[in-house]
C-alpha cells in the first residue's frame, strides 16, 4: 500500500458510517446559496480566505461553473445542504491536470468527519477525471484542513496568513472507476428517498390540516 493510500484509507477509518455525497447542478443554487449564507462570519472567512459578505456568497453561486467544475454536497433528511465541496478544473491548457479543492461544512454538523469525506470523495473523483495534481489554497489558521490535506500526504507550504497544500493523486484504476460510479448511485437513491420522504411528510401535514378543519367545523356546529 502507498503512502497516499494509507493515508487516505486511514481517514477514511476515522470517520465511522456511510455518508452520501451526491454531485450538485445548476439546480441546487438556492440550496447551496443557504448554506454558504448560514455559515457563520468566522466559517466564511475560513471558507473563502476573507469575511464574504452575501453579496460576494450570492456572486459566488451564480459564477459556479457546472459544466467545467465539480460540487459535491451532502443533505440532511429534510434536504438542507449541511455540507459541501467545491473542486475546480484549471482552464490553463497548462495545468489541465490540476485541479482546485474547497469545502464548507455547517457548525452544527462538526465532528461528524464531513470535510475528511468531501475531501476523500472529491480526490477519487479527481483521478478518475484525469487529475494528478490536487491543490488546496487555506488561511494558515485553517487548521482543520491542512490536517485533512497533510494526511493525505499533501505537501504543504507555509507563507504568512496563507498556506499551499499540494497532493500528488496516481493514476484511475478500475477499482477507483467503480468505486466513484456506486457512491455516485447510493447517493443519488439516497437522495430520493428523502425527496419522497419529504413529498409525504408535506401531504401528511396537508391531510392533518384538513381534518383538524373538519373538526373544528364540526364542534362548531354542534355548538348551541
Amino acid at each position: 500500500m502507498s503512502a497516499w493510500q494509507s493515508a487516505t484509507s486511514g481517514a477514511a477509518r476515522g470517520a465511522s458510517g456511510w455518508i452520501p455525497i451526491r454531485s450538485l447542478s445548476p439546480r441546487h443554487k438556492p440550496r447551496i446559496l443557504s448554506h454558504l449564507l448560514s455559515l457563520k462570519p468566522e466559517d466564511r472567512y475560513l471558507r473563502f480566505g476573507y469575511p464574504a459578505t452575501d453579496e460576494q456568497i450570492e456572486r459566488y453561486v451564480t459564477g459556479l461553473k457546472f459544466d467545467r467544475d465539480e460540487i459535491f454536497g451532502v443533505f440532511n433528511r429534510r434536504l438542507a445542504l449541511v455540507a459541501m465541496a467545491h473542486l475546480a478544473y484549471s482552464v490553463d491548457p497548462q495545468w489541465a491536470t490540476c485541479a482546485e479543492f474547497g469545502v464548507s461544512v455547517s457548525s452544527h454538523q462538526r465532528s461528524r468527519g464531513l470535510g475528511v469525506r468531501l475531501f476523500n470523495h472529491a480526490v477519487m473523483h479527481a483521478r478518475n477525471q484525469g487529475v494528478s495534481l490536487l491543490f488546496i489554497h487555506a488561511l494558515s489558521e485553517n487548521v482543520a484542513m491542512l490536517k485533512i490535506a497533510r494526511r493525505a500526504g499533501a505537501n504543504v507550504q507555509r507563507d504568512g496568513s496563507e498556506s499551499e497544500a499540494y497532493l500528488s493523486l496516481p493514476e484511475a484504476t478500475l477499482d477507483s472507476q467503480l468505486s466513484g460510479l456506486m457512491q455516485e448511485q447510493m447517493a443519488e437513491l439516497d437522495y430520493q428517498l428523502k425527496s419522497q420522504a419529504q413529498q409525504f411528510r408535506a401531504w401528511l401535514a396537508t391531510v392533518q390540516e384538513i381534518r383538524q378543519g373538519v373538526r373544528d367545523a364540526r364542534h362548531g356546529l354542534h355548538k348551541p
